[in-house]
């Protein structure tokens, strides 16, 4: 739409009092375009200050930088702190008359980074390719989540220059520490809950669907970690003098994992699935009616087969999951000796889904360890007890997880975030759960606030891995549909 366009079409909106979601779209892309250079130099210095969790020194530089980018906007803004939580950014515009309280969440920690494993080998140093003629950004929270950080503020930059009215109270809420499992986040919550509640939290996290289409996300999974540790000798012995006599602690964890799935990836731990909430009519329609991506993805990927016994890559999604994140045990390639390793460990991530508790599917795994005949201990043994027991098994157990939740899909302001969306993108992808993980439970238990979720990210954007990208299209998308979000009444 033209410039000239564009201000007929604000002065139409603003004769009749009202703002519409597609009035608000268009002054961000005029916005945008004119302002490229200007949006991508402040993208790239907040994707330079290097910002894992435990970095504390650069997440308050990360704290204290989003402050000032809030503040440049007219914004009233500071950081809430709890006990030894990093910081979170806090920004709110109250807005006369309003009848309603919106919220934005996203996250400024990024995952830990190894810096060889980039192409770049500078995580923190924004790279810009094209990438099958599509010009893309390379640094680490470039898409996860970043970007959604950007793309509201820039989005307040838009509806300012155009000055289109807000009808809504909004806040800002960007966290510190989401991907170390936003262990204090709670702790933030409960101390600020007056300042942190609103009629919904909005939460600009994650990638859209597969096929590129906009998606509107109602739910996400719980989380939780356990790490498992067996033992053979107290030491590396020759593997040619010892070998079949003394165990080997690398087979035997590897037949302890092998014995927890079946061969379609399904779960063979007793009650593991006990307790899921079934999905309602209305949920299983979205994900019948939402795009089926999974021969591409298939061949994108390179797998010959996939899990799941033939169900939709969203449905299994509904399910909670046992994954090996890693497993380590002496040493392989150049590096590799014959001998009998000491240990082998294993990290395990389970995702849970709607009606399961984190803490009782971590007894449901440590059970089955038990059950295969493993002595399980909390703690590192000593050699006492790896001599009195002919199997052991050091479990050591996440002290902090969450449990997933589902915004039913048919409430009015479920309906409401919709059709503003899709006013801005065009039809979207409706889903009941995403893959991820957020914490939405901590929010809705605390605030008691329903929470939906929106993302900007492009689906193949390495998030959690090395090479981290936001292809630069769906960064001005987002900023559209943000747009959009912040015009709701």
């Amino acid at each position: 739409m033209t410039r000239q366009l564009v201000k007929l079409a604000l002065a139409s909106v603003f004769c009749c009092g009202v703002v519409s979601a597609q009035t608000a779209k268009d002054a961000a892309r005029e916005w945008r375009v004119a302002h490229e250079e200007q949006i991508l130099r402040e993208f790239t210095g907040l994707l330079s200050i290097p910002n894992v969790a435990e970095d504390k020194a650069n997440i308050r530089r990360n704290a204290d930088t989003l402050v000032g980018m809030l503040e440049q906007r007219h914004v009233a803004a500071k950081l809430l702190v709890a006990g030894d939580a990093n910081p979170v950014v806090y920004g709110e515009i109250k807005t006369a008359g309003a009848k309603r309280t919106i919220v934005f969440y996203a996250h400024y920690d990024g995952q830990p980074v190894t810096p060889e494993e980039w192409d770049s080998k500078a995580p923190f140093t924004p790279v810009t390719r094209a990438v099958n003629g599509e010009t893309r950004i390379y640094a680490r929270s470039s898409s996860d989540d970043k970007a959604a950080i950007l793309a509201q503020l820039t989005a307040l930059d838009a509806l300012q220059a155009a000055h289109i009215p807000l009808r809504a109270n909004l806040r800002f809420v960007w966290e510190g520490e989401e991907e170390a499992g936003s262990t204090h986040f709670r702790e933030v919550l409960e101390k600020y809950h007056d300042e942190l509640g609103g009629d919904v939290w909005l939460i600009c996290d994650g990638p859209v669907d597969q096929s590129g289409r906009q998606s509107v996300v109602f739910g996400a999974r719980g989380v939780t970690h356990l790490e498992i540790t067996v033992y053979g000798p107290n030491r590396e012995l020759h593997s040619g003098h010892y070998g079949n006599w003394a165990p080997n602690p690398a087979m035997m964890l590897a037949q302890l994992l092998a014995g927890m799935k079946d061969a379609t990836g399904r779960v063979l731990i007793p009650h593991f699935y006990d307790g899921v909430v079934p999905l309602s009519a209305l949920e299983k329609q979205a994900i019948a009616d939402a795009p089926r991506n999974e021969e591409k993805l298939r061949v994108e990927f390179g797998l010959g087969h996939t899990d799941g016994g033939g169900q939709s890559l969203l449905a299994v999604l509904n399910e909670p999951t046992l994954n090996i994140d890693g497993f380590s045990s002496a040493r392989t390639g150049s590096k590799a000796n014959n001998v009998i390793p000491s240990t082998a460990t294993a990290d395990i991530d389970l995702r849970l889904v709607k009606g399961l508790d984190w803490k009782t599917q971590q007894q449901r795994v440590v059970d089955y360890i038990a059950a295969q005949g493993y002595f399980v201990t909390g703690t590192a043994p000593d050699k006492a007890t790896l001599v009195e027991h002919p199997r052991v098994a050091f479990v050591k157990l996440d002290a902090v997880g969450y449990n997933a939740v589902r915004t039913p899909m048919d409430l009015p302001i479920s309906q409401e975030v919709i059709a503003v969306v899709e006013s801005a993108r065009g039809a979207v992808v409706k889903l009941p759960t995403m893959g991820g993980s957020v914490p939405l439970e901590m929010i809705e238990q605390t605030l008691r606030t329903p929470t939906i979720t929106v993302p900007i990210a492009n689906y193949d954007n390495n998030q959690h891995s090395a090479n981290e990208n936001i292809r630069l299209q769906n960064l001005w998308d987002g900023i559209e549909t943000m747009a959009a979000l912040e015009t709701m009444e």
